[in-house]
């Protein structure tokens, strides 16, 4: 980043919004946030599947699967906590937890970890960012990506061609040399669970995994992708923290599911502070970042608004 760019946090505290303290104490980790929100994660699931327990044989089932599936995507925010180390003090709690969140979604953890510290150190420039998603095209590539089925065919090809040894140019460059065998083997088990499982399933005519889990994933899947594009879509792809990165305010359940990264400009700006401390991070920054008031659907009528041609909200450096 260009020495005349100031980040937020830079800023903030050269103003006397945030103290180097108060920085410190916002960066402390602990367990108890995180097994709280299990808790109540976990009733959330047994709730929703026995909405679809329930609704077997009515209209109903579709429904129910949906509800259910939009929770196990939401598996992604507590793994992406876990990448950067700061859903739970150890190391060691941080990366089961992940792995186990990674298998539930089929994101290989390591490879996801890697990845994304990528993104962290190169956010929404074009070329570098390895999960940078570019501003559509047009509505039907819009529509086309919220459907998911571009990023389940990346995946699949992904963790297929990591099962035969194999990275991809772009993964050449984030993932290091010493850890590819790494990438293979955390693919080649996480396939190998999954044949095992449908294995059991032909054996036993037990098909539960399919209906509690497969089908709702991928009910669920496009909710995630319509969340993901709130962050940085139709934001510059500049390498300026306080213009590329777009926080949204939602309702209290969606700050649930997501771990509170709506607050996604924050996370940027100091990612070593745990998800339970960013709503008071949001606080000390919210006069130096950018904020879309309007939540998630504001984000959207942002992005589309420019597919369409006319004067984009992102046009403004802050709310």
């Amino acid at each position: 980043m260009s020495n005349q760019v100031r980040t937020p946090i830079t800023q903030a505290m050269t103003e006397g919004a945030l103290t180097r303290r108060e920085l410190k104490e916002l960066m402390k980790r602990s367990d108890k946030p995180a097994f709280k929100r299990i808790v109540i994660w976990i009733a959330l699931l047994f709730f929703t599947s026995c909405l679809i327990w329930l609704s077997m044989g009515t209209w109903f089932l579709l429904p129910a699967m949906f509800i259910h599936g939009i929770i196990i995507v939401h598996h992604f925010s507590l793994q992406h906590e876990c990448c950067h180390y700061t859903a739970f003090k150890t190391r060691k709690l941080n990366d089961i937890i992940g792995h186990i969140c990674g298998f539930s979604i089929m994101l290989p953890h390591q490879h996801f970890r890697y990845e994304h510290c990528d993104h962290h150190t190169y956010t929404n420039l074009k070329g570098k960012d390895p999960e940078l998603i570019t501003l559509p095209i047009s509505i039907y590539k819009y529509i086309w990506y919220i459907s998911a089925f571009s990023y389940w065919k990346n995946k699949f090809s992904e963790i297929f061609r990591h099962c035969f040894g194999q990275l991809s140019d772009d993964e050449k460059i984030f993932v290091p040399k010493q850890e590819k065998n790494t990438i293979f083997t955390e693919a080649r088990i996480m396939v190998s669970l999954y044949l095992l499982i449908f294995i059991v399933c032909v054996l036993t005519n037990f098909w539960a995994p399919l209906w509690f889990w497969i089908i709702p994933l991928f009910m669920g899947e496009p909710v995630m992708r319509a969340i993901r594009l709130t962050e940085h879509v139709g934001r510059p792809n500049v390498d300026d923290l306080k213009e590329n990165t777009r926080s949204s305010l939602v309702s209290f359940p969606m700050k649930f599911l997501c771990w509170n990264m709506n607050y996604h400009a924050e996370h940027h700006y100091a990612s070593s502070v745990p998800f339970h401390a960013l709503p008071k991070l949001h606080k000390k920054l919210k006069e130096y970042i950018y904020i879309e008031k309007r939540g998630y659907l504001g984000a959207h009528i942002d992005i589309i608004s420019q597919l369409i041609g006319r004067k984009p909200r992102s046009d403004q450096k802050m709310n």
